[in-house]
């Protein structure tokens, strides 16, 4: 039995941690490194951290977040966002990142996945593919939703293993944010095509949204955002200061009182998730793991879990 990780999603504009619905309406929720902390300690297996408009302004910024979250977590931590060339994830791992996730530039690109994974390893690279239902097709989009690029979902999949992909992280555009549940077609179907794992993303609003994902999704690991933030906000008093690169209105109204999500999103804790899938018969790892693993010295970024990361033979250094 194939043991299933649970990983935050943190979607980030500018320096804020941010939300929406469909990839849109963004509001801003708080600091992303404050709530990457509380969910390293309440066991998360790994992070996910995205610049959801990196590709539209051509940047990518994340480094000193990045840097700023690896001093204080040891789980490993993907990020992605307007990653365009082997420097742009060559600086990111030595940022402190552990695998690198890439859309707009692979679809453009192709020869990047090939790049990346031999020059740091298959296990370094990672696929991101934002997929919406276009008629009877299911196609690739870019620049966080934005970008239609005509691309058959399950074909890109398939090639973008075939160039060397490790891991594909698939995210409805349509049911992202609404709480309505996964795609639970469209991550088989790409979960079936192919041999490496999957990450379901989008969608998830209810504890039943976590198995079905894994049982009748055959993915590998379940990303959310929605039901862990609104859970981590709902533990908050008072407020911070933050940029005014976002919808801050949520902030400064709702914070704290978020019955008005009710209908559609409950909010659950990462310890509250792993217990309802083995409740529900799915292996998953102990939500205490996390800690026990911290090593004692230094926080190199290829030392989380006690072992160094595995990278294929003659592929270069950081």
């Amino acid at each position: 039995m194939k043991t299933i990780r649970v990983i935050p999603r943190l979607d980030i504009k500018g320096p804020n941690l941010v939300k929406g619905i469909h990839l849109e309406g963004l509001r801003v929720l708080g600091k992303p490194w404050e709530f990457a902390c509380k969910y390293y300690r309440d066991g998360a297996d790994e992070l996910l951290y995205i610049d959801i408009v990196a590709s539209l302004y051509g940047r990518n910024n994340l480094s000193d977040i990045v840097r700023k979250t690896a001093e204080n977590i040891f789980i490993p931590l993907t990020v992605g966002g307007g990653v365009r060339s082997l420097d742009d994830i060559r600086e990111l791992l030595r940022a402190g990142a552990d695998k690198v996730a890439i859309n707009t530039a692979a679809i453009h690109e192709p020869g990047l996945i090939t790049e990346g994974a031999r020059a740091f390893g298959s296990q370094c690279i990672v696929v991101s593919i934002e997929a919406k239902r276009i008629g009877n097709r299911c196609e690739a989009f870019t620049d966080n939703g934005r970008e239609v690029t005509g691309r058959d979902v399950f074909e890109w999949a398939r090639e973008a293993v075939d160039r060397g992909a490790g891991e594909i992280l698939l995210t409805s555009i349509d049911r992202e944010g609404t709480g309505g549940g996964f795609d639970l077609e469209l991550t088989r179907r790409v979960a079936e095509a192919v041999p490496v794992p999957v990450i379901a993303c989008g969608g998830c609003g209810k504890p039943r949204h976590l198995s079905e994902a894994i049982q009748a999704g055959k993915a590998d690991a379940i990303s959310a955002a929605s039901v862990f933030h609104y859970h981590s906000l709902e533990q908050e008093a008072g407020m911070e200061k933050f940029s005014e690169e976002g919808n801050i209105e949520f902030l400064g109204h709702k914070r704290g009182s978020l019955h008005f999500m009710a209908d559609k999103i409950i909010p659950m804790g990462i310890r509250d998730v792993k217990i309802r899938l083995r409740d529900a018969g799915i292996q998953c790892r102990d939500h205490g793991a996390s800690l026990s693993n911290e090593p004692s010295q230094g926080n190199d970024h290829r030392l989380r879990h006690g072992q160094p990361l595995q990278h294929r033979e003659g592929a270069a250094p950081y």
